[in-house]
């Protein structure tokens, strides 16, 4: 059978034909199977392939509103997003680098700490453990004001806001100063006074006449404190720059009697000898430091505006009390007035001058015959 017979027996087959046309149509489904699977596909990857709505007119900031809010902090205003024709021309608006530029960056060296800005107030913080806004913890000490003294003060931690001052003094001037001494930088241009012993003042204030000594109060005037407790058995007059014995009746005085009272002779001699480990002295002095003061250095205690007994407290400002700032100050008038060691210009030889302190009055007593206190003194370090 040629070809063409066979042809024609396919076409003549009704069977034959109708497997073509089945065959055929397998291939084209198969076709339109593969092209929706290539389109789902496509899809996917490519997203929605409608045309994206415009963005809200609430929800675009530009980059300039960016850069500004860095640069100047600008508060900026949200916009609708138009679609630009073409790109911006070369230097029309700041690009990605300008804006990074200005963009705050991490410094875990000099970046503030809480405790260094002013307490409630918010900044930005630039160390990474305290990054973004932070609120400071600083003490806000308000107004500060420092009155100048003759020791170190300590200024407290925190923030002063300016109102304060340190406390400043008419008097405090270079002419008021003796010449030589610098005090706060002023160096003083003072003459030294013709007469160095300058008269102090007798502690009388009160006035029973028109210009008597409690009207006027003529004198040096006593610093205050008048005294200072030295915590080591002594106590230093603040007004004269002596030392006293802080117990002012010491039994262990050696050759004094167990109240610590001896003859003239007897009171130089332990007044001479006395040093550290006597008398509740822990000040490191030695035999030959103390001695007997003469008539005016114990007359330089009396506070001539009290009695029983006359002599100060620690401030000046009052009569003495137990242990403010000595103790054991013996003053009833019948024990006795306290050696000095001043002997006597008219008779040398058998009296010395004495300091009553009930009163305050100073006088004679035998040298020999007389058992009187002993209160040491010794110079000013």
């Amino acid at each position: 059978m040629n070809s063409k017979q066979k042809n024609r027996t396919m076409i003549k087959s009704p069977g034959g034909y109708t497997m073509r046309i089945r065959q055929i149509s397998l291939i084209v489904a198969a076709l339109v199977v593969a092209l929706l699977a290539l389109a789902s596909a496509l899809t996917v990857l490519a997203g929605s392939t409608d045309s994206p709505a415009v963005p809200g007119s609430t929800s675009s900031y530009t980059l300039e509103d960016i850069y500004d809010r860095l640069n100047e902090g600008t508060a900026g205003s949200q916009s609708t997003f138009v679609e630009p024709a073409s790109g911006p021309p070369t230097g029309t608006m700041h690009t990605l680098n300008d804006i990074m530029g200005k963009a705050p960056v991490a410094d875990d060296s000099d970046g503030a700490t809480t405790a260094q800005v002013l307490s409630s107030k918010t900044y930005w913080g630039l160390r990474t453990t305290e990054w973004a806004t932070q609120t400071g913890t600083m003490t806000d000490n308000g107004a500060v004001t420092i009155v100048p003294t003759t020791t170190n003060q300590t200024i407290a931690v925190g923030y002063h806001n300016g109102s304060g001052y340190v406390e400043g003094d008419a008097d405090l001037v270079a002419s008021n100063i003796v010449s030589d001494v610098v005090i706060f930088g002023i160096t003083g241009t003072a003459a030294t006074a013709t007469y160095p012993a300058s008269v102090p003042k007798t502690g009388q204030t009160t006035s029973d006449y028109t210009r008597d000594d409690g009207d006027l109060q003529k004198g040096v005037a006593w610093p205050n404190p008048r005294f200072t407790d030295n915590s080591d058995g002594t106590v230093t007059d603040n007004l004269t720059g002596l030392i006293w014995l802080k117990d002012a009746s010491c039994g262990s005085l050696a050759g004094t009697d167990t109240w610590g009272r001896g003859n003239w002779f007897t009171a130089n001699s332990a007044a001479n000898a006395l040093a550290d480990g006597t008398c509740g002295l822990s000040d490191g002095s030695s035999a030959g430091d103390w001695r007997l003061p003469n008539v005016r250095e114990l007359q330089s205690l009396i506070h001539y505006g009290v009695y029983s007994p006359a002599v100060p407290d620690t401030a000046g400002t009052a009569k003495w009390s137990a242990g403010d700032p000595f103790t054991e100050i013996q003053y009833s008038s019948n024990e006795g007035p306290y050696w000095t060691s001043t002997a006597d210009g008219y008779l040398t030889v058998t009296y010395a001058w004495v300091v009553y302190v009930y009163y305050g009055t100073a006088g004679r007593e035998a040298q020999s015959t007389n058992t009187l206190w002993v209160w040491p003194v010794r110079d000013g370090q």
